[in-house]
C-alpha cells in the first residue's frame, strides 16, 4: 500500500526572515498541535560563514489510534526525526521527516520547503511532498492507513493556521522586521543591492557539515526548479477551482504533474482537469486513463474545432426547440433548456443522421464548458457545471422509438466519457403520464451521481412557491412557458415535414463521430405476413403491474395489431424465438382452451405506420402480441393513401419491424401508478 501527496504552494504575504521566526516558535512543542508532545535537538551545524544550518531533531508525538491498535503494538507515543536545512544566503528551508518507530514495517517521508515568492522578495511560498508505504502491521494494514491519513490530512490545514498564528503573536510582540542575512563585512544595504547575484557555498565552509543534508538540500531545489512548471498556487485553486480538501489539491497537481512529464499536446485547463478526477473520486490513475482516452477523442474528432467548424443545418434552427438562457440559477450556473415533448426525435434524425445528431449533442457541451468560463470571470467565483431544463409536455411513446432512443443512448456515453461533471442540476418539468417508461429506459445508462442531481416535477407542480422552480432560478431565467419571465430564442419545435429527410440510402451511409448503424434489421425482429396470416409473441408476466412496451413499424402492406391474454401457459413453436413464425391461424383458434380475450382493441395499421404503446398487465398470466395480415382495402380509409399496388400476379405481403420490452415492479425506479395502457394510434 502506498499513498503520496503533494501540496500546492502556499503563499504567506511575509518576508522569508519573518515566516522563519515564526516558524522556529513551533518548538520544543506546540500547543496548536496537541499530538506533537515535544522535541529535542539531536544534532546542529552551522557552516563557518554563518549562511547555513543543518538542525536534527527527535519529535514526540501522541497519536490518536484506537485502544486496541496501541496495545497491540505496544506503545503510547511514535516518534519521527526531521532535519531542517536552513540556507539564510538563498533564503531557503528545506524539512526533511522520516518515521524512526515502526520503520521496518511500515515508510513514512515527507520534504517541505519554504522559499522566496520568484515573483515579490518579501513573500513566501511553501509547498511539501509526503509519501506512505505500510508493508505489514499486525494485520492492521488498512486501519493503519487510513489513521495516518486523516491524522496528516488535519497537520496540513493546521499547518498554515500555526505560521499565521505565530507571524501575528511576533507583530503583537512589536516585531515587525526581521533583517536579511548579512555575510561578515558586508552591509544589508549592500547585500540587498547584490539580491539578483546568488552566491555558491563552496565546499570548503561545508567540510565539517552532513553530506547527505547538502545534497538532500541540491536535490530538492532541482525538482522544485521542474516543479515549478506545475506547481499550482493554493489561493489560485480556490479562486478558480473552489474549495478543496488537501487530498483533492494534491490529486489535482499530481495529474497536472504526469500530463507535464508525458502528454506532448497542449495540458487542458486545470479546471478540465478537476471534472475527470471528480468523476473517478480523485482516484490519480483512474482519472487519467479517463482523460487520456478523452484526449484521444477530442484529437481524432477535432473536437476543438466544432463550434467554429460545424453549423447547425436550417432544419434545425427551424426546429430545434432547445438553448441556452440569459441568466444563471442559484449557483450561478448557465442554464440550458430543451422542449423535449416538442421535439420531433424521428424527424430529427432523418434530416441530419447519426452525425448530425452526435455533433448537436456535443456542440452543446462544448458551448456548456465555453459559457462556465465565461460565468467564471463574470461571476468571480468557479462555475463548473450547467443546468439544464426539460419541459417534458406533450411526451409520448413517439419518444421511445428504437433507433433515436439507441442514438441517445450513444450521447448519454459520449458525455459520460468526455464531460464528465458539468451536469449540476437536472429539471425535468410538467412530465406526463409515459415519463417513467421513458426514465426507466434512459436512467440505467446515466452514472449515478447525475442521477442524484434530477429534480422530477409532475404537471404544474415546478410553479409551486415553496420547491418549484423559482427556488432554483431566478424568474428571469425561466422561460415564459414554464411560468418565468425570460424570453427564449429558439424555434417551440414540431413535426417536421419529410421533404427535410435525408434519402435512405445517404441516412444509413450517414458516418462521423463514433456513428452508430441505424438499420432497423439490427434493432428490431422482422416478419412478413400475407393476407389472414398471423404472427404471435408470447410474454410472459409473473407480476400484476408489470409494464409491456411495443413499438413496431408497418414497412410494407397493411395488418391488425392486438394483444390477447390468458392466465394459461402459452407455447408456441418459434422459428426465431421468442416469436413465432407466421401462422395461418391464431393460436387462439388453434387452442380454444386457453380462452384468450382482448386486452388490447384491435388497431389497423397501414404501410408506413409507426406504432408505439405501453399495456400495464393487471393480473399475471400470458400476453400475446398479435399481427394479422389483411387486405388493403380491408384497413381504415384514412391510411390508405400509403398503400401499395401490388397487381394480381401475387397475393399483397405485409411486412412488420418491431421490439418490446417488459419493465417488472422491481426493474422500476420510481412509481408505475400514474402509468395508464395507450397506444400512439389509438390515441390519434
Amino acid at each position: 500500500m502506498v499513498q503520496t501527496y503533494t501540496s500546492p504552494i502556499r503563499v504567506y504575504k511575509t518576508p522569508f526572515e519573518f515566516v522563519m521566526a515564526a516558524y522556529e516558535k513551533r518548538f520544543p512543542t506546540c500547543k496548536m498541535i496537541p499530538i506533537f508532545v515535544g522535541s529535542e535537538i539531536t544534532s546542529e551545524i552551522t557552516s563557518e560563514d554563518k549562511a547555513v544550518t543543518v538542525i536534527e531533531r527527535r519529535c514526540k508525538l501522541n497519536v490518536d489510534a484506537p485502544y486496541l491498535l496501541r496495545k497491540i503494538a505496544g506503545v503510547e507515543f511514535v516518534y519521527f526525526i526531521q532535519k531542517n536545512t536552513l540556507d539564510r544566503r538563498r533564503r531557503t528551508l528545506v524539512i526533511e521527516a522520516w518515521n524512526e518507530s515502526f520503520a521496518s514495517r511500515l515508510v513514512i517521508r515527507e520534504t517541505c520547503k519554504y522559499s522566496v515568492h520568484p515573483d515579490n522578495d518579501d513573500w513566501t511560498c511553501f509547498e511539501q511532498d509526503a509519501h506512505l508505504e505500510i508493508k505489514s502491521f499486525f494485520g492492521f494494514e488498512n486501519a493503519v492507513e487510513k489513521l495516518a491519513i486523516k491524522q496528516y490530512m488535519a497537520n496540513i490545514v493546521k499547518g498554515k493556521e500555526v505560521i499565521d498564528h505565530y507571524i501575528q503573536e511576533l507583530i503583537d510582540e512589536g516585531v515587525t522586521h526581521i533583517p536579511r542575512f548579512v555575510p561578515t563585512g558586508i552591509t544589508e544595504d549592500s547585500a540587498l543591492d547584490q539580491s539578483g547575484i546568488e552566491d555558491e557555498i563552496t565546499l570548503s565552509s561545508l567540510n565539517h557539515m552532513a553530506l547527505g543534508a547538502t545534497a538532500s538540500s541540491m536535490t530538492m531545489d532541482k525538482r522544485i526548479h521542474r516543479d515549478s512548471l506545475y506547481k499550482l498556487d493554493a489561493d489560485y485553486i480556490h479562486r478558480c477551482l473552489g474549495d478543496l480538501d488537501p487530498v483533492e489539491e494534491s490529486r489535482i497537481v499530481e495529474l497536472k504533474q504526469w500530463l507535464q512529464e508525458h502528454h506532448k499536446e497542449k495540458i487542458p485547463s486545470d479546471a478540465h482537469l478537476l471534472r475527470f478526477l471528480r468523476a473517478r473520486g480523485f482516484n490519480v490513475e483512474k482519472g487519467r486513463e479517463m482523460l487520456c482516452r478523452s484526449l484521444i477523442w477530442r484529437k481524432q474528432h477535432q473536437i476543438d474545432r466544432l463550434l467554429k467548424s460545424w453549423h447547425p443545418p436550417d432544419v434545425l434552427k427551424t426546429f430545434f426547440p432547445g438553448g441556452w438562457m440569459d441568466g444563471y440559477d442559484d449557483g450561478g450556473r448557465p442554464v440550458f433548456v430543451l422542449r423535449l415533448g416538442n421535439l420531433d426525435v424521428k424527424g430529427v434524425l432523418r434530416s441530419i443522421g447519426v452525425d448530425g445528431m452526435l455533433k448537436l449533442a456535443i456542440t452543446i457541451c462544448e458551448e456548456g464548458l465555453v459559457k462556465c468560463e465565461e460565468a467564471t470571470r463574470v461571476q468571480q467565483r468557479p462555475v463548473s457545471y450547467w443546468a439544464c431544463i426539460f419541459d417534458l409536455e406533450g411526451l409520448s411513446m413517439r419518444h421511445l422509438w428504437r433507433p433515436g432512443l439507441k442514438v441517445l443512448y450513444r450521447i448519454i456515453e459520449v458525455f459520460e466519457a468526455n464531460y464528465p461533471e458539468t451536469m449540476g442540476r437536472v429539471f425535468l418539468v410538467r412530465c406526463p403520464r409515459v415519463f417513467p417508461i421513458l426514465w426507466t429506459l434512459v436512467s440505467p445508462f446515466i452514472d449515478e451521481n447525475t442521477r442524484k442531481k434530477f429534480i422530477i416535477y409532475g404537471g404544474e407542480d415546478h410553479q409551486q412557491p415553496e420547491g418549484g422552480l423559482t427556488e432554483y432560478l431566478d424568474g428571469k431565467s425561466i422561460p415564459k412557458f414554464l411560468g418565468g419571465d425570460a424570453e427564449c430564442g429558439f424555434p417551440e419545435g414540431g413535426i417536421i415535414p419529410r421533404s427535410h429527410y435525408l434519402p435512405d440510402d445517404l441516412a444509413e451511409m450517414e458516418s462521423g463521430i463514433d456513428s452508430i448503424s441505424i438499420n432497423s434489421e439490427s434493432l428490431y425482429q422482422s416478419v412478413s405476413l400475407i393476407k389472414d396470416s398471423y404472427h404471435e409473441v408470447p410474454v410472459i408476466v409473473h407480476d400484476a403491474g408489470t409494464v409491456i412496451t411495443y413499438d413496431f413499424d408497418v414497412c410494407k402492406g397493411d395488418c391488425i395489431f392486438t394483444v390477447l391474454f390468458t392466465t394459461s401457459a402459452v407455447k408456441i413453436p418459434s422459428s426465431t424465438p421468442p416469436a413465432s413464425p407466421a401462422l395461418q391461424t391464431s393460436i387462439s383458434v388453434i387452442h380454444p382452451d386457453l380462452k384468450l380475450k382482448e386486452v388490447v382493441r384491435p388497431i389497423p395499421c397501414s404501410d408506413g405506420s409507426s406504432e408505439q404503446g405501453t399495456h400495464v398487465a393487471d393480473k399475471a398470466g400470458t400476453y400475446i402480441l398479435q399481427w394479422k395480415g389483411v387486405d388493403p382495402t380491408a384497413s381504415t380509409a384514412v391510411h390508405s393513401q400509403f398503400s401499395f399496388d401490388f397487381g394480381l400476379t401475387s397475393p399483397p405481403k405485409c411486412k412488420v419491424m418491431y421490439h418490446y420490452d417488459v419493465l417488472t415492479q422491481d426493474e422500476f425506479r420510481g412509481s408505475l401508478s400514474s402509468v395508464q395502457s395507450f397506444s400512439s394510434l389509438s390515441m390519434a
